[in-house]
């Protein structure tokens, strides 16, 4: 079993698509969203309202006699190098970096790592 890979976006995170066709041609490319799950070991992410796909689902029968069935609408994961964190400051695309900062709490001083915008030097 392999190590999993550490991804620079988190669960949560406002993420652009940078990648594929153009909103013009049907695509996803230009669309933000926020991240909703992230699969490391496989290096991708699942955006709300991106990559959206149809799943037919056959018709059975409920516990109230109803049938539940037809076509439903679901999001699919997006490779992670196809998206782009957010800048909190201008909302466009940018890439992510971590810096070392020292936080002082209690009287004691302690090393964070923190993520920051490459764009803007803006924390995250």
């Amino acid at each position: 079993m392999s190590m999993a890979n550490k991804l620079k976006i988190k669960k949560g995170d406002l993420v652009q698509v940078i990648a594929g066709a153009r909103q013009s041609r049907g695509g996803d490319r230009g669309k933000q969203g926020k991240v909703l799950a992230v699969y490391p070991e496989r290096n991708r992410v699942l955006v709300e309202g991106v990559n959206r796909v149809i799943k037919h689902k056959k018709a059975t029968q409920t516990q109230a006699g109803g049938t539940a069935g037809g076509r439903e609408t679901h999001e699919a994961p997006i490779h992670v190098s196809n998206v782009a964190l957010v800048d909190p400051k201008d909302n466009k695309p940018t890439r992510v970096g971590y810096r070392e900062e020292k936080v002082e709490r209690d009287g004691r001083t302690k090393t964070v790592r923190v993520r920051y915008s490459r764009r803007t030097g803006e924390e995250i």
